[in-house]
């Protein structure tokens, strides 16, 4: 499992976005927004190799950086780790709390709903209430 800091995951989301990129490249990106310097870049792209996050080429004049995870793999560990870490690994909780605290849009339940019917069909099963009684 892959753990990155936030600053690392706006170096991976740069990544994501266009690959490979030099360090160069990368510290005009961020340099403006959060400061960072070369030296930083260096720093944060070290501790991501040793992390299997990114890999790096020889290029011509540079070393060029890639991902070395996908987006989707990180997000989904990500997930996972704080689905554990903050709701003992339970959606449910996760979701029951954002109800009752008016976390949600209605464009987002909207969403909510499009995703459980989506599982639903996939898994060729039916959605059921606590007493059994069908919710779809």
């Amino acid at each position: 499992m892959v753990r990155l800091s936030e600053a690392e995951w706006k170096v991976m989301g740069a990544l994501w976005e266009e690959a490979p990129q030099t360090i160069m490249q990368m510290t005009r990106r961020f340099q403006e927004t959060t400061g960072w310097t070369k030296h930083t870049i260096m720093t944060f792209l070290r501790r991501m190799e040793d992390k299997g996050a990114v890999r790096y080429e020889a290029g011509e004049r540079a070393k060029l950086y890639y991902p070395q995870i996908e987006r989707q793999e990180a997000a989904l560990q990500e997930t996972e780790d704080f689905l554990e870490r903050v709701f003992e690994g339970r959606m449910g909780l996760m979701l029951n709390t954002m109800v009752e605290q008016k976390a949600l849009s209605g464009k987002e339940i909207s969403e909510l709903y499009e995703i459980l019917k989506q599982a639903e069909e996939q898994q060729g099963q039916e959605v059921c209430g606590k007493d059994g009684d069908k919710v779809c």
